[in-house]
């Protein structure tokens, strides 16, 4: 993560709270973690020190404002309690993963005895049924694309590639060049934990890259930039946080809401599982290592079944 992204995280805290923060910046670049999951482990870790300087109702705060290394049970309760109120509890227990890895962090470096987190219980969430992106939406932002425009070409070739793969917004978003594979119409895709995989692509998918290429090629100092998806003008990389804009303001000329790439994720699970496909194959397709993820995924396309087999079996229609 670029230090000025890092001096934009910690503007406004106080005390030894941004150099905890460079240095631990520093000892997960070194473990190879992903940018978005720093960033994420960075940022909960930061507005847990504003919160602790601008809201906490806790009268010792103002030392625990100034350092990290004073924070409490307490501390991380309220905060915890004040990001439910505020946003949800889903956003609650990011933080709350996070916050687990900053002050195991601490402990490591024996600046702490022992973490704060260690009897903060995770913050309870409400198991809902995650809605897919189904393929008449699909269509209507297809649509919204239509066009012999840079912008069209691309915006098509990125839509389909999610929609065909299931995969994440910052594996297609971070795609290369050289990850993409025409001859053998397959991408290969940067999962979590540096897991790389080879995924295949259907024929409409092959034709919306092999039509965006040839748009790319007549781009101006092109060559110098290695990444697969450009902005609109310039030579200069379209990335995962621009792509995630962009297609909110295509579901919005669509008239769809909620527009964003992880629900074509559920949208490929979901037609996996209807279609009754294997999920140890799913696993490797999506990059998943915990069974517990295709069980999560799979919930919306198990309640359709049921329902399927319920009008089947005509149960409480026969009298």
């Amino acid at each position: 993560m670029p230090l000025l992204k890092i001096e934009k995280l910690t503007e406004g805290l106080a005390g030894d709270w941004p150099g905890h923060l460079r240095d631990w910046d520093r000892t997960l670049r070194a473990a190879n973690h992903p940018e978005t999951t720093r960033y994420n482990y960075l940022l909960a870790a930061a507005q847990l020190g504003r919160y602790l300087g601008e809201h906490s109702p806790d009268p010792d705060a103002v030392d625990a404002a100034e350092d990290p290394t004073d924070v409490t049970k307490a501390h991380v309760e309220h905060f915890q309690a004040w990001v439910i109120e505020t946003r949800s509890a889903a956003t609650a227990l990011n933080k709350h993963k996070g916050l687990q890895q900053f002050f195991k962090y601490l402990v490591d470096e024996d600046e702490m005895d022992r973490s704060p987190m260690d009897r903060v219980k995770q913050p309870k969430t409400p198991k809902k049924l995650i809605p897919v992106m189904r393929d008449d939406d699909t269509k209507k932002l297809l649509d919204a694309c239509k066009g012999k425009a840079f912008v069209n070409l691309r915006d098509e070739a990125l839509i389909r590639l999610y929609y065909n793969t299931g995969a994440r917004l910052s594996e297609v978003g971070n795609l290369l060049l050289t990850d993409l594979d025409l001859n053998t119409e397959s991408v290969r895709f940067h999962g979590k934990g540096a897991k790389d995989r080879r995924v295949r692509f259907g024929p409409k998918t092959a034709r919306a890259l092999s039509r965006y290429l040839r748009a790319r090629a007549k781009r101006r100092d092109v060559e110098q930039v290695p990444n697969l998806w450009l902005a609109e003008r310039g030579a200069r990389p379209l990335l995962p946080n621009g792509i995630k804009i962009r297609l909110k303001r295509l579901g919005l000329a669509a008239g769809l809401d909620g527009v964003h790439a992880h629900r074509w994720r559920h949208n490929f699970a979901h037609e996996w599982h209807r279609a009754g496909g294997n999920t140890g194959d799913l696993m490797l397709l999506l990059g998943w290592t915990s069974e517990d993820m295709p069980r999560h995924y799979g919930a919306s396309a198990a309640a359709e079944r049921a329902q399927e087999i319920q009008a089947q079996f005509g149960i409480g229609e026969r009298v």
